[in-house]
Parts: structure tokens; sequence; C-alpha cells
């Protein structure tokens, strides 16, 4: 029996990926983190997609850590989200980046995997439409599948099915895999708002990415 689990934060690209691995792996659960996020309304959408696909979910908490360790925009509500500036490169990263997040996730996720048994972590990050976190590109995903499979002498693969996809095309893959309408369960804005601000990046870049697939979002947003 091949068995998946899908680290799910109950945002649009891992709900994408789950339904992905549904219809790849005969048995799938998820796993998410609570790690102080000041939208932690994600959480609360995670279990509802979960619960409504009938897939076990396990949820994980490691407390403040990551604020404890240097502050950023999404684990300390103080901190204004900074929106990148439209149409310029920059080296500085964005103050929404979590250093380590993917790569503490991805590590929890596998010791998971290795004591139930598991042989495949499926993770929405993706290189094409994306902040700029480091932690999200390929490169350093398959480094981790090398380091995860060394340090624990385990046959571990680790699948990205959106790695190399914009946003519009993630849109698109999702209405192929008959999932549009469970995408009014997620939840993406960085504000922790439901209605959805619709005026953070990461609220900008899903309108961008429907507008550009020309699909209407199910998701309520307060103001676009």
């Amino acid at each position: 029996m091949k068995k998946a689990l899908v680290l799910h934060s109950g945002g649009q690209d891992s709900t994408t990926c789950l339904l992905w691995a549904l219809k790849r792996f005969d048995r799938v659960e998820v796993i998410s983190f609570d790690y102080g996020q000041r939208h932690k309304v994600e959480l609360r959408c995670a279990k509802n997609i979960a619960r409504r696909l009938k897939v076990k979910h396990t949820l994980i908490s490691v407390g403040n850590i990551f604020n404890t360790l240097g502050s950023n925009a999404l684990t300390n509500s103080s901190i204004k989200i900074k929106a990148p500036r439209s149409g310029k490169k920059t080296s500085t990263l964005p103050n929404t980046f979590v250093p380590g997040r993917n790569i503490f996730f991805l590590s929890v996720a596998a010791a998971y995997a290795y004591n139930n048994d598991i042989h495949h972590l499926v993770t929405g990050v993706c290189q094409t439409d994306y902040s700029g976190y480091p932690d999200c590109r390929d490169e350093t995903i398959k480094a981790m599948q090398k380091t995860l499979r060394k340090g624990m002498n385990y046959d571990i693969t680790i699948h990205t099915p959106l790695m190399f996809l914009n946003k519009a095309q993630t849109v698109k893959l999702m209405r192929r895999q008959g999932g549009l309408e469970l995408l009014r369960y997620t939840h993406t804005c960085y504000e922790g708002k439901r209605p959805a601000c619709g005026k953070c990046p990461a609220c900008l870049l899903r309108i961008k990415g429907f507008k550009g697939a020309k699909v209407t979002d199910p998701l309520e947003y307060g103001a676009k």
C-alpha cells in the first residue's frame, strides 16, 4: 500500500496538493503545524478540509519557537506586513519570511512518516510564484530529501507537484482535479481575516492567480 503524508496548512496550495495526493496514493494523511502564526485560523480550515475529505489530520504544536528565534511578520502581529514592491527585484527577503520553517516542518513530518511506515511526503512549496523564500526552491527540497534519507536511513520521497507552476496554473490544476469548490474553505490571508483582506501579499497573489486562470475564486473577500 502506497501511503503519503501531506503537509497541510489549510491554504490553497496545500489543499491542491492534498487532492493531487488522493488521486495517486492508496492512503493519505495530513499534518499541520501551529507555530504561533498570526493567521492561525488556517488550522481550523485544515481540520475542516480533512474532515470533508475523510482523511486523518494530525496537528503538531511547536509553540512560539520561530518568534523566539527572531521576529517576523507572520509570528509577530505587532510587525506590519510589507508587500514586495511591484516589478522590482530585490535581494532582501520579505518580512513574512520565517527562517527555517519549511526545513523544520519537513523534518518533523519525516519523523512522523518514519514512525507510521509512510514513505512519501507531499508539500505545496513553489519557486515560480513565491515571495523569494529560499526554502521553497527545488534545490532546497532536493537537498532536504537527501539529508532526511541519510539522517534516518529511511527511503523517503518529497513530492512538490506545484514547484514549477505559477498561481494561475495551480488554479487550473485544482479545476482539473474537480476541487475548485473546496477552495472556498481554504485560508490564504496573512492577516488572518475571514472574509480575507484582499490586500496582503498572499491575498494579492491568490487573486492574481484566479484572474490569470479566468476562474472565479469561491473564497469570500472583504475587499479586493
